[in-house]
């Protein structure tokens, strides 16, 4: 008798166990937690002090608690930097850093000022240029040119491609601007 009440005890033990991992496994995270991490996090990244401006670019993606920093960096400190200031927010419980760090090169920095001066320069661009954070990030890795970040319509992110396009040095230009105002509208 004592070994069939064990075994019972043991299959009950085991099926808790099961029960325990199976809710467990199904648990959501918080969205008010990940609201909360998500507004810090960029909060963070904006308040860095080498960030702003438009040759970086820095985002990240929250998986759960974990967050994980991407973009493009013409210093090495501005990664460190970043990784630094996320991973002590409260209900941070990991950081993995896959910020890439530009490769220094007198050719790229001219060509970047150069494709500044064609953008910003450009009359109907002009308004994104106010302040210290553009919207528009330039990054150039061995004269290879990627548009990130967020104009305002459809016309000038072609605006921006069209002038990018024309700037000598410039091997190839990837425009992954975003319209956030047309796109709030469909």
């Amino acid at each position: 008798m004592k070994t069939s009440h064990f075994s019972r005890r043991l299959w009950l033990v085991s099926c808790l166990f099961a029960f325990t991992l199976a809710t467990l496994a199904q648990q959501k995270y918080s969205p008010k937690a990940q609201e909360r991490i998500t507004r810090e996090v960029r909060h963070k990244l904006l308040m860095l002090p080498n960030y702003g401006g438009p040759f970086d670019n820095l985002g990240f993606k929250l998986n759960g608690y974990d967050v994980v920093l991407i973009g493009q960096v013409t210093h090495a400190t501005l990664k460190s930097d970043a990784e630094h200031a996320v991973k002590n927010i409260e209900g941070v419980e990991r950081v993995e850093n896959k910020i890439q760090i530009l490769p220094p090169s007198p050719g790229d920095d001219r060509l970047r000022h150069a494709l500044f001066r064609a953008i910003y320069g450009y009359p109907p661009l002009q308004r994104y240029g106010v302040g210290s954070n553009r919207p528009i990030h330039i990054l150039v890795n061995s004269g290879r040119v990627i548009l990130e970040g967020v104009v305002d319509r459809q016309a000038d992110k072609d605006m921006a491609g069209i002038r990018a396009n024309g700037v000598p040095g410039a091997f190839s230009v990837t425009n992954n601007l975003q319209v956030v105002s047309e796109k709030k509208s469909h």
